[in-house]
């Protein structure tokens, strides 16, 4: 989990450089190990580093040969090794290992629709310096947050809408559209946050934004099912399970230790139970219990653990769980009404204490 932050001016206005830096140092919890920044001509980027991939040359702002096109990511992108030999061999000169420098050279060579190259969950932003234009986009699933909003000729955006609050030109006044929502389906609308004239990207979207063209939106990806009632069931297992493990190991690319959270449901089984194959050394997993035993799923979590060899580590949340509400709060930034992220919070911060990524059963930032 890294921090991405960055303001865009189409007015001539020039960026300065402690408003980025304000900006992210709000975004420190997300990306302890490093800070970079870019401020060109009319943007700057701002970059907060959970150091991942390439730990040593990987720092953000990532930049083309000629220093015209800037990029920040937050996430990682599964694809590139694929894509960065496809590049090389197409003139493109790599200056770090990290994942993420496939962005820029692919925005070299397909502006915009480079997102439809990239397989990962990832929310980024692309600055181009010649054409004095602004790129962010949206992971398929949204897996990855960003936030945006307009002020006059300015586009603002951030990982965290905290990050965007930091600006002394943005006003505080609540949405209430989105409170209706939040009370009627407990979270605020996909495409809309609790602050109004603040929004939020939608997965598998793209925003542009320019001099004279203004801010554009687009969906680049939507879920389709397509039934097939061609196959039989153990092909169909089969095929389930090839896509499953190759999920997982794409995952699994990291040059740090990768844990999981354990549940002992059928998600999390299955990601562990692939993991532990994959692997050639135990998988860390990390589990939350309770007293009451209506709710404590701790004895399938340590089937699952015994039956794969796994590093187990658990914690029981009691009532005094409570006293991390207001961290909790702060942290997701827009009210959320379901209890779930409160034991979600703890065994984060449990599994934060071994490693620095896991997997899980869904798709939660």
């Amino acid at each position: 989990m890294c921090g991405i932050a960055g303001i865009a001016s189409f007015d001539g206005r020039p960026v300065k450089p402690g408003e980025i830096q304000a900006m992210c140092s709000v975004l420190a919890h997300r990306g302890p190990d490093e800070e970079g920044l870019f401020v060109g001509s009319s943007a700057g980027l701002g970059m907060r580093r959970l150091s991942i991939i390439d730990l040593e040359t990987g720092s953000q702002p990532l930049t083309s040969e000629d220093r015209a096109i800037w990029a920040v990511c937050n996430g990682e992108i599964y694809n590139h090794r694929e894509l960065r030999r496809e590049l090389s061999r197409r003139g493109h000169c790599f200056a770090t290992r990290s994942d993420a420098e496939t962005i820029v050279h692919l925005y070299e060579d397909l502006g915009a629709d480079c997102v439809e190259r990239l397989r990962g969950m990832f929310a980024f932003a692309v600055w181009d310096e010649r054409r004095r234009e602004l790129l962010l986009a949206r992971d398929r699933l949204g897996i990855k947050p960003l936030y945006y909003t307009q002020i006059g000729d300015q586009v603002l955006f951030g990982s965290e809408l905290k990050a965007i609050l930091e600006h002394p030109l943005v006003a505080r006044r609540l949405s209430w559209e989105a409170v209706g929502h939040l009370f009627a389906f407990q979270s605020t609308p996909a495409g809309q946050s609790i602050v109004e004239g603040i929004r939020k990207l939608e997965p598998g979207h793209l925003l542009q934004a320019s001099a004279g063209r203004g801010v554009r939106t687009r969906r680049y990806w939507e879920l389709r099912f397509q039934p097939d009632t061609t196959s039989g069931a153990a092909e169909l297992t089969e095929r389930l399970r090839a896509r499953l493990e190759e999920s997982v190991q794409l995952h699994l690319t990291s040059d740090v230790p990768v844990g999981a959270f354990l549940s002992g449901g059928i998600d999390s089984s299955a990601v562990v139970a692939t993991m532990a194959r994959l692997s050639s050394a135990p998988v860390k997993t990390f589990s939350i219990g309770f007293d009451e035993s209506d709710y404590d799923e701790l004895a399938h979590a340590r089937a699952v653990a015994r039956r794969f060899g796994t590093d187990h580590h658990e914690m029981v949340v009691r009532p005094d769980a409570l006293d991390q509400l207001d961290d909790l709060v702060w942290h997701l930034d827009e009210p959320f009404g379901d209890t779930s992220a409160i034991p979600t919070f703890m065994v984060s911060r449990l599994a934060a204490q071994s490693v620095k990524v896991v997997l899980s059963g869904d798709g939660g930032d």
